[in-house]
């Protein structure tokens, strides 16, 4: 299985990754079956396979296509362009809100499952999700901008010190099911901890 090869995209492209998003949703990787994918996209399996050669690279697409709309919506340059403090908390608050949502953390639970019988499977997860939010980050914090404000000279272990804040204990008990339900009053209280710590640590 080669997860990184090239697709082909076509006018049903996007209609077949919606269906596989709701069916991966609720049946996870290996509950999803191709002809259930086809059925609820509203296509032929012929056509699903026009697009994808297996079901690990519609799995890599969808996550891919939320990956980037999280990616859009975090570091957006209306964002980017707020005082560093602000972008901080938007950043923060936004990651939050799709780490904590139901897809991402079934998502991760897949992912964890299947990465020992397919490894690429795992490695393009990192590099889709985590790697290009530490990449992101890091650039941001890299930039004129936030230097102005903040003393980062390792950008990258600022990055990924500032995501693991954000992920706090809440994290892990979402994924155990110790508390199915976040409340925002919680992800805010936390974006909200996480920025007066990074910027305790960082600020000039």
């Amino acid at each position: 299985m080669n997860i990184n090869a090239p697709l082909k995209k076509g006018r049903k492209y996007d209609q077949v990754v919606a269906g596989a998003r709701e069916v991966f949703l609720k049946e996870g990787f290996e509950g999803a079956s191709v002809d259930q994918i086809a059925r609820d996209a509203g296509v032929s399996k012929a056509t699903l396979y026009s697009y994808f050669p297996d079901k690990q690279a519609l799995f890599m697409a969808v996550l891919t296509s939320q990956c980037m709309q999280q990616s859009d919506e975090a570091m957006g340059i209306e964002i980017l362009q707020q005082p560093v403090p602000e972008a901080l908390y938007s950043i923060a608050r936004s990651f939050l809100g799709y780490l904590m949502s139901d897809f991402s953390v079934q998502v991760f639970r897949v992912c964890v499952a299947e990465s020992a019988r397919f490894p690429d499977l795992g490695r393009a997860f990192y590099e889709s999700g985590p790697q290009q939010a530490l990449d992101q980050i890091a650039s941001y914090f890299a930039s004129e901008k936030v230097q102005q404000d903040l003393t980062i000279d390792d950008p990258y272990l600022a990055a990924d010190q500032f995501l693991q804040l954000c992920r706090a204990d809440m994290l892990l008990r979402k994924i155990l099911n110790v508390e199915t339900d976040v409340s925002d009053e919680a992800i805010e209280r936390i974006a909200r901890e996480t920025v007066k710590m990074f910027l305790a640590r960082y600020r000039r």
